[in-house]
């Protein structure tokens, strides 16, 4: 794989970072903004920020429907802070491909917002994303 893939909007992504023991967490706001870049939104309570910014060398890893399956290991850099959350870019060196000819994935995990203003947070931060 020699470049990032399209995928579903709202698709959950782990973001993996390091700086002390392996952390992982689920993002939802994961969006391609060309081959070999991705961004995401964090919020500025995100343990997950903090580390980044000791050390910025992480993966993001999506697994969606359609037989999707990748890992996008690189370097993260936060381009812009706001009130809530930090937009982070993530400059892809490589693209782990975990597709298989005797597997396929059915169903991605689905992200459904409970309150109504967090889905309201959720799609302000997607646009702010897309227009980055």
């Amino acid at each position: 794989m020699d470049e990032l893939p399209e995928w579903p909007a709202g698709t959950v992504a782990v973001l993996s970072t390091g700086a002390g023991e392996p952390h992982a967490i689920p993002v939802s706001t994961a969006v391609r903004r060309g081959p070999r870049e991705l961004v995401l939104a964090l919020a500025l309570r995100r343990e997950s920020l903090a580390r980044l910014r000791d050390d910025p060398r992480c993966a993001v890893t999506v697994l969606a429907a359609g037989d999707l399956a990748f890992t996008a290991v690189g370097v993260a850099v936060v381009e812009d802070e706001g009130p809530r959350v930090a937009v982070v870019r993530v400059d892809v060196s490589r693209i782990q491909d975990h597709g298989n000819a005797t597997f396929v994935i059915d169903d991605g995990v689905q992200w459904r917002w409970t309150d109504d203003d967090a889905a309201r947070n959720d799609a302000e931060v997607r646009a702010r994303l897309s227009s980055s």
